[in-house]
């Protein structure tokens, strides 16, 4: 057997609770109920936004929540406020 299969094997040993969804493992209980949005941009606008955050000291998620209300607001919609 090579070593790929052994680790196939290995995964497949793993058996989940039946009354537990795949998707469900691991999810943090702050997730449960939220969706991800994403999207792809630059290098260099990813590091912008990540040293933003830092020297705020807050997360990418919060400023991107602050990004999205004002975006919200701008289009006369209500914000949410999740941060």
């Amino acid at each position: 057997m090579s070593r790929f299969g052994a680790i196939k094997t290995e995964r497949s040993s793993k058996v989940l609770p039946v009354d537990v969804a795949p998707s469900v493992v691991g999810k943090s209980p702050a997730r449960k109920g939220k969706k991800a949005v994403s999207g792809y941009f630059s290098p260099e606008m990813s590091h912008a936004l990540h040293t933003l955050a830092l020297n705020q000291r807050t997360s990418l998620q919060a400023l991107m929540g602050e990004a999205f209300d004002d975006l919200l607001r701008k289009y006369g919609k209500h914000p949410f406020g999740e941060r």
